[in-house]
């Protein structure tokens, strides 16, 4: 009796041989995804208190999870393939569970390789001990669009429940040019003061947060060192640097150079 013994043979290997492609497909897509979720780990990320800035932060990180062992809020985790955060690196999500700013700092003390480091929580009135206040995990922003007291509607939920009530959130209120009886009462963020802990972000009442932490870096712009405000304590420490170092004439000089180079552009022909 003839049979179709090579046929099946080659129908087996054919199957075995597609098995072992689509393994190899999956297994190539979990790496290089791995890896592209690795090579965008972005600005948008929060980090525990005291942590470096992100490159810095993600070259001292050795993903030990000690951070997440020692918060007693498991606000921490360790992000897994998928997340924004490179893997293994901690973070945490606000609207689930946000930094309760303890006092005692426990996260940023486990951290062995100061990727966590106390001494960014150090203030020049008490240079030795660290405070949870000078945290700068993000910064709240508040969505206008959506937020409910933009909407006339009285809410002032993320102010109550900011640890740093009046500072880091006041409420600033404005009259309603649309009836001239009532008042807005809006969250204003202080950025300076906001830690980016996230707890006005649990707290907010819309069904998508109307106020979100983000990292500074999302947010926070650089004026650079050309412009100069009288407003700006920091402009007028340049400034005056600036003049003891004896650099104002060339100062003066090169913007005369600047005009001067204009005046000829603007010359008629």
């Amino acid at each position: 009796m003839k049979t179709d013994k090579p046929r099946m043979e080659s129908r087996r290997t054919a199957f075995v041989n597609l098995v072992k492609g689509a393994g190899f497909l999956t297994m190539g897509g979990l790496f290089w995804g791995n890896l592209l979720n690795e090579a965008k780990a972005t600005r948008g990320i929060l980090r525990p208190p005291g942590a470096l800035p992100e490159a810095k932060f993600l070259s001292a990180c050795i993903k030990c999870g000690a951070c997440v062992e020692a918060c007693p809020y498991h606000s921490l985790k360790l992000a897994v393939p998928g997340n924004e955060a490179q893997n293994g690196t901690p973070y945490f999500t606000p609207r689930e569970i946000p930094c309760y700013m303890c006092p005692d700092i426990p996260c940023t003390v486990a951290c062995p390789t100061d990727a966590l480091d106390l001494k960014l929580l150090l203030s020049e009135a008490n240079p030795s001990k660290p405070d949870i206040n000078l945290a700068q995990m993000g910064v709240a922003y508040v969505d206008s669009e959506n937020c409910l007291a933009h909407k006339g509607i009285r809410c002032d939920a993320c102010y109550r429940a900011c640890p740093l009530m009046g500072k880091a959130i006041s409420i600033k209120n404005e009259n309603n040019p649309e009836t001239g009886k009532h008042a807005f009462f809006y969250p204003e963020i202080h950025k300076d003061v906001c830690t980016g802990c996230g707890v006005c972000e649990r707290a907010c009442i819309t069904e998508l947060p109307s106020i979100i932490v983000v990292s500074h870096e999302a947010v926070t712009g650089s004026t650079g060192d050309f412009y100069l405000s009288t407003k700006d304590k920091e402009s007028k420490v340049k400034s005056e640097n600036a003049n003891k170092n004896g650099d104002k004439a060339e100062t003066e000089q090169k913007t005369l150079d600047y005009l001067n180079d204009l005046e000829g552009l603007t010359d008629d022909e």
